[in-house]
């Protein structure tokens, strides 16, 4: 597997370790007081860190939308890195001219550490989605290839973002974004699909009341030629039929019967069409396999998305480039379900939790979101879109939705008066909830029914909650506890750097037991104004049997002997406190 390499990147590899831990401080909550939704302002690489001790292991979708690095962007990410090289480097304008290496290697060393980290942050069968275009995206590939392993790529999808050519370029006008995509382990990864379209389910029908309900046919045979399934079958019109040159039927002789038994088999409505096999749409895989082109007609395009935005803040323009709804919406409905963790460390104008809420008004589900934006905007911008979003906001104009859509295939139109009669049938069914709805009418070479609901006052809500939090104090200062500090806060901190579970407060006969892991009791005997003693005195403390003990002190007196005697491992306070 090809090794990308650059200059940093000694500097980077592990620099993940040294970012220190630090708290997350919530300033406020939108709705609820117990919303397990999160919108942090600050560097995502210490956000990243900081969720660790509750969030390892447990996101199930992550989707972010770095910089591009297209040499046009102010983007600033401190990366803390300490090598004088890099330190020399950080410190140089990245210019447009004559210093591409320079760039690409910034952005690079900016992205490591985060993915690293981001790749602790998921589940064992989540995925990550990322936004790029040409300017990163074979770099992108590669050290994602080195963080996530090849094995567990999962696609490069083309997103159509732009509908239209921009005339002023000199030679090509870009159209599209990628969006790369890893599980965390491929064997464990699901995919859900996309919802069969209308036109999916049009092609089955039921013409012999098979109670099974609707199905399609099936070719019944296949190539290349295997002798034991060439054979006669006689229809039930009399006819006898074989498969035609170098191929064979599907089914062996037994398997065949089998199937004619079960009615399985359709001969055609007169008994004299050769055999094919009814597939049952109740049988086949409920969603549909996703390609990797997806069109702006499917999940819209960059001005659907800043036309929203504007929207939702009165008029203004208030972020560039904002990401459709439509777009996150489906890269988070294909792998996760209704009680999962979305991850976005790019946030910018919030597009994932305007999506995460839109899905979850749709289905009723309980999806949750954690968003991280380090520029000032987190609040006024990112948290205010959201904020907006869930309670609603004030709008005067029209909103379209599309009510009924039918692909013109030839079977379609020839099918046209009944598709016109179910596309009425549909207007006059949802009449109530729009203030217009129009005739059956062709675009984007379908036949579609759009309803149009006017707002004079109030866009409505799509209801949920959130709490916004600011990165805190760092929990190790210059090697030592931070004394600022509460101590729970600071057990949390041990408690995951020994055992990377999440910590879990509760109330113990003693009190400075961390809690049991693995057949292992954790003891944390701390106390911010004075030194503590690991001694017979505090052992004589401990009336809970264990395994195993690990018990952290300032100092200790016990003698060799009763620690081997009661199998305990000391750990001094502050010099043994793991980073992780």
């Amino acid at each position: 597997m090809p090794i990308l390499s650059w200059i940093g990147k000694d500097a980077v590899i592990n620099h993940h370790l040294e970012v220190p831990v630090k708290t997350l401080e919530k300033r406020y909550t939108e709705g609820s007081e117990k919303s397990e939704n999160k919108i942090i302002h600050g560097d995502n690489l210490e956000a990243l860190k900081a969720l660790l001790p509750e969030y390892e292991g447990r996101v199930k979708c992550v989707y972010i939308d770095p910089p591009y690095n297209t040499g046009n962007e102010n983007w600033v990410y401190n990366d803390n890195v300490n090598s004088p090289r890099i330190r020399k480097w950080l410190g140089e304008t990245v210019g447009k001219e004559m210093e591409d290496l320079t760039r690409h290697d910034k952005w690079l060393c900016m992205m490591y550490p985060r993915l690293k980290l981001l790749h602790q942050l998921l589940a064992d069968d989540g995925v990550i989605f990322i936004s790029i275009d040409d300017n990163e995206q074979e770099k992108l590939k590669l050290i994602c290839e080195e963080i996530f392993g090849h094995a567990n790529f999962l696609a490069q999808i083309i997103w159509e973002r732009a509908y239209a050519p921009v005339n002023l370029k000199k030679h090509f006008s870009e159209s599209h974004d990628y969006i790369i995509c890893y599980a965390k382990n491929i064997s464990m990864a699901i995919c859900n699909g996309l919802p069969r379209s209308e036109e999916a389910i049009d092609r089955y029908s039921n013409p012999d009341n098979d109670p099974r309900g609707v199905w399609k046919a099936s070719d019944a045979t296949v190539g290349p030629v295997v002798d034991d399934k060439v054979y006669e079958i006689t229809l039930p019109s009399g006819r006898i039929v074989k498969p035609s040159d170098g191929r064979c039927w599907v089914l062996d002789k037994d398997r065949f019967n089998e199937f004619v038994d079960d009615n399985r088999i359709w001969f055609g409505p007169n008994g004299n069409s050769t055999p094919s096999i009814k597939k049952f749409l109740s049988e086949v895989k409920q969603g549909i396999t996703p390609m990797t082109i997806w069109k702006y007609t499917e999940v819209g395009h960059s001005q659907d998305a800043t036309k929203e935005l504007k929207e939702i803040f009165g008029g203004k323009s208030v972020f560039t480039y904002p990401k459709s709804a439509k777009l996150i919406e489906r890269i988070i409905g294909l792998y996760t379900d209704k009680d999962s963790l979305i991850l976005d460390s790019f946030a910018g104008s919030g597009t994932t939790a305007h999506a995460v809420l839109n899905l979850n008004k749709r289905d009723g589900g309980n999806r949750k979101f954690i968003l991280v934006e380090m520029e000032d905007y987190a609040e006024s911008i990112t948290a205010e879109r959201v904020r907006r979003v869930i309670n609603g906001y004030p709008f005067e104009g029209k909103a379209e939705e599309e009510i009924f859509s039918k692909k013109l295939t030839t079977r379609n139109i020839l099918n046209a008066e009944n598709i016109l009669q179910e596309a009425e049938a549909v207007a006059e069914e949802r009449q109530s909830e729009f203030a217009k709805i129009s005739k059956p009418k062709i675009q984007d070479n379908c036949i579609k029914v759009i309803g149009t609901k006017v707002f004079d006052e109030m866009m409505e809500g799509t209801g949920g909650d959130f709490s916004f939090y600011e990165l805190g104090e760092a929990i190790m200062v210059n090697g030592n506890l931070n004394d600022k500090l509460d101590v729970e806060t600071i057990r949390e901190f041990v408690w995951y750097s020994e055992t990377h579970s999440p910590y879990t407060k509760q109330k113990y006969d003693h009190p400075y037991l961390l809690g049991r892991h693995d057949d292992t009791d954790y003891y944390f005997y701390y106390e911010p104004d004075k030194e503590t003693t690991l001694d017979r005195d505090f052992l004589a403390t401990i009336t809970q049997k264990a395994e195993r003990y690990l018990i952290y002190a300032d100092n200790c007196l016990l003698p060799q002997d009763d620690m081997a005697k009661f199998n305990i491992v000391f750990k001094k306070i502050p010099r043994d406190i793991k980073s992780f």
